[in-house]
């Protein structure tokens, strides 16, 4: 089993800065995607940011630029770097851990954080 900790939502005003972490402990297995997904009030969850455990990234086209998603695999850690924040940027914000590559692969998710931009 997998355990997700989000950390780093918060208040900010419009055009700032923020930094989510999310750390996985337990039975973390080598090959993974791990990614950060968001759900605004009366919206669908949507796929932000991902990396694979080969570092390959991949940005929904409206953060493409402004956030930058990084990982340690030593400390099973995900980072998400979020510059030049828009109020349409508010919403939840989960992590998810994806297996690949072995028969029976889980898909885990953290807590959510809130991510509030203010105009």
């Amino acid at each position: 089993q997998v355990q997700l900790v989000e950390s780093g939502g918060g208040l900010v005003q419009a055009g700032g800065s923020l930094r989510l972490s999310c750390a996985a402990s337990g039975r973390v297995f080598r090959l993974n995607v791990m990614g950060w997904y968001r759900q605004a009030p009366g919206k669908q969850r949507e796929l932000v940011a991902s990396i694979t455990s080969l570092a390959i990234t991949n940005y929904l086209g409206s953060v493409e630029g402004r956030f930058t998603i990084f990982r340690d695999n030593a400390k099973n850690t995900v980072y998400l770097q979020m510059n030049s924040l828009k109020p349409e940027d508010t919403a939840v914000y989960y992590c998810n851990l994806r297996e690949v590559g072995r028969p029976g692969a889980d898909d885990y998710w953290g807590q959510g954080t809130q991510v509030t931009v203010s105009s």
